[in-house]
């Protein structure tokens, strides 16, 4: 775990924290304006204290943070859940959870698998393809 008075960056924070999946897209991320603290964009090198609140816009979802802890190492989901608190709003969540239900991906259901040979001849007659 960092020191308190060690300085830590942002990106690498939120690389350890596992909201980014390389400490690279958490850099772009703050360079494109996607990390805010108190509503104004945040530089990946910024350095993060207790206390602070931000808001992060990752490929999947938009998360409102509280940072209760400084780790500069990625460790284990259990254990990087407890150096932040989730604010993220129940609107918010509601919204994701409703997408993710209605995304629908094309993929076959599982147990069904390919049509045995009759039923592509059935469909073949039935498109009129031969």
């Amino acid at each position: 775990m960092a020191a308190a008075k060690e300085k830590l960056r942002l990106d690498k924070y939120l690389w350890s924290i596992r909201l980014f999946k390389t400490r690279t897209q958490a850099s772009e991320a703050c360079d494109k304006g996607r990390v805010k603290l108190n509503g104004t964009s945040a530089k990946a090198s910024r350095t993060v204290n207790v206390g602070d609140e931000y808001e992060v816009k990752t490929e999947h979802r938009k998360w409102v943070i509280k940072v209760t802890g400084l780790i500069d190492h990625r460790v284990q989901y259990s254990e990087a859940i407890l150096h932040y608190i989730d604010l993220t709003p129940a609107e918010e969540l509601e919204r994701l959870k409703f997408q993710s239900e209605s995304f629908h991906t094309g993929k076959r259901l599982s147990k069904i698998g390919r049509p045995t040979k009759k039923q592509r001849r059935d469909l073949e007659g039935f498109t009129g393809d031969e």
